[in-house]
């Protein structure tokens, strides 16, 4: 079997095999929710654990419409049941488009995924762990004699899930611009030259993506600039190299030669 032979299936075969892996990815996000909707209320209380421990422990969620706590369970319970079914998806999207790939590129996309579960996962975490807390305390800062913090479900699931996904892509980086790198599109000159505009995005995507305050700004800006030094670090290990080129011409001359 070639590493192209899929181009020689039909169109109604590809389609044909899209459905049923779209199938069976459907019915792994339903499994994983059925599963984390069992868990609803203990799923809940992590997520909202840095909140109640800013507000001292001496607070209850609110919900200011009926339906209010039905779905938002139900949100929560979706957004797990795509986490767990992760693996899945990454397999049937793995064996849909890996026949049409060659060599090079296979040895590219398998590393790049898993470490972009990783980076998302180390990006995640360090939102839930690091800013959260120092976030919440800041908004809770607003609280008076007269005034008083009752956030609701709906709006903590929305500004949380936001956040997470927030801090869980823009960890990204290194592996986006390494890639990049190994691609030939950019340089280790490239990326010191331009560093100070890439300081100043750092700090627009910030202002951006994080609350209005300066604290989150600075708490993810700090850790992106970070993150570009790594970035440029893994270009000069990763990157590709002159002496390369004509190896991926040979390998990509061998694939041709496999059709």
């Amino acid at each position: 079997m070639t590493d192209r032979e899929d181009d020689k299936l039909p169109f109604t075969e590809h389609l044909s095999e899209l459905r049923d892996r779209l199938v069976r990815c459907f019915i792994a996000i339903g499994v994983g929710f059925v599963a984390a909707y069992s868990f609803k209320e203990k799923l809940f209380d992590i997520l909202n654990a840095p909140l109640v421990k800013a507000m001292g422990g001496n607070t209850k969620m609110i919900f200011t419409g009926l339906p209010e706590a039905f779905f938002t369970y139900l949100k929560l319970a979706l957004l797990i049941g795509i986490m767990l079914a992760t693996p899945v998806l990454f397999y049937e999207f793995w064996m849909f488009v890996s026949p049409g790939l060659y060599r090079t590129e296979k040895k590219i996309l398998i590393p790049a995924v898993l470490l972009s579960i990783i980076f998302f996962i180390i990006g995640s975490s360090f939102g839930y762990f690091i800013v959260f807390p120092y976030g919440f305390q800041f908004f809770l800062g607003f609280s008076s004699e007269t005034i008083q913090a009752m956030p609701s479900m709906k709006e903590y699931l929305s500004f949380s899930s936001q956040m997470l996904l927030a801090f869980g892509f823009v960890f990204e980086l290194p592996l986006v611009l390494t890639l990049m790198g190994r691609m030939g599109l950019v340089s280790v000159e490239f990326l010191k030259r331009n560093r100070k505009y890439a300081i100043l995005i750092i700090f627009i995507v910030a202002a951006i993506v994080t609350p209005p305050d300066v604290i989150s700004q600075v708490m993810m800006a700090v850790p992106l600039m970070f993150l570009y030094e790594l970035s440029i670090l893994g270009v000069k290990l990763l990157g590709k190299k002159k002496d390369e080129n004509e190896l991926d011409e040979d390998e990509l001359e061998a694939d041709e030669a496999e059709k």
